[in-house]
């Protein structure tokens, strides 16, 4: 028979869940909590509740939800987004290329900085008065904290709004930049660089390469250049973990990271699956069309 202490922890994460899922309007949470609870039984330590848990993060559905022991090791069935091999481009002196790969942080600390100011530089390395266009490699951009990626790119991207998450119950805040900062609900400074670059030739051309490795917060940085003005997007469709993902610590210092949210472009367009580029083509082709669609 199953403990008082597990029974009341998975009460503890369940109630999270029924409260907070992306799912929580579809999800029948009765049976949902029955099963569960069949899974752990005879649980009568916390560690023994971690097939239920798992079994919970099985039946969310929504592909993303993690849930981290204290210790550290994790319990997942989230996709798995496999990076593909990339070969570095040779491109016109006249078009710009920026990588940005995915970054694990704290929004504020010296780290996040440090990787927002290293897109930056390599901006302003390349900046010159006869650019025509750049093109924003997103490839295996596996995800982690999106606030650093978008105060890093903000140069090109531009100012202002550049996508939404939107919960369930329609909720919805922004996301975007503004001088040298990625903003929050149009107001809250994330990740802040005191000194930021400005492009010579502002609202450029931009080419966006995808590929199947880029994930949740890569398909954060995305979506942000859909909608954009002279913007086209070349290679292959994304993982697929367009959502986001909300922290909640547990009692016993456990986090269980929940998808609470769908990822929308500027003009509210909802994902929560894969995104598709403009251009479908393999690696080499994309960045080739790239730079044919940039130089016409």
């Amino acid at each position: 028979m199953i403990s008082e202490t597990a029974i009341d922890y998975l009460n503890e994460v369940l109630d999270i869940m029924e409260a907070n899922s992306i799912n929580k309007y579809t999800i029948d949470w009765t049976d949902f909590r029955a099963k569960v609870f069949e899974k752990a039984a005879t649980a009568q330590s916390i560690p023994e509740t971690y097939d239920g848990i798992r079994e919970a993060l099985i039946m969310l559905e929504d592909n993303h939800s993690i849930y981290y022991q204290p210790g550290g090791s994790r319990i997942t069935v989230a996709l798995k987004c496999e990076d593909q091999t990339l070969t570095l481009p040779q491109l016109p002196s006249n078009i710009g290329y920026v990588k940005i790969n995915a970054f694990s942080g704290s929004s504020n600390s010296t780290a996040a900085i440090s990787f927002a100011a290293q897109i930056q530089n390599q901006i302003q390395s390349q900046d010159h008065d006869e650019m025509i266009g750049w093109i924003v490699d997103l490839r295996n951009n596996g995800g982690g904290n999106m606030w650093p990626m978008i105060a890093g790119i903000g140069p090109i991207l531009g100012e202002g709004v550049a996508g939404y998450f939107i919960q369930p119950d329609n909720y919805e805040y922004s996301w975007g930049y503004s001088a040298g900062a990625s903003i929050a609900d149009e107001e809250y400074i994330v990740t802040q660089l005191d000194e930021f670059y400005e492009l010579l030739t502002p609202n450029p051309k931009v080419a966006v390469l995808l590929n199947g490795g880029v994930a949740s917060s890569g398909e954060v940085m995305a979506i942000s250049f859909i909608n954009r003005p002279n913007t086209r997007s070349f290679g292959a469709p994304t993982c697929g973990l367009s959502t986001s993902n909300t922290m909640f610590t547990l009692s016993d210092n456990a986090r269980l990271f929940l998808t609470t949210a769908y990822l929308a472009d500027r003009n509210k367009n909802q994902f929560g699956g894969e995104v598709a580029p403009d251009v479908m083509m393999g690696n080499q082709a994309a960045l080739q069309s790239a730079i044919e669609w940039i130089e016409e």
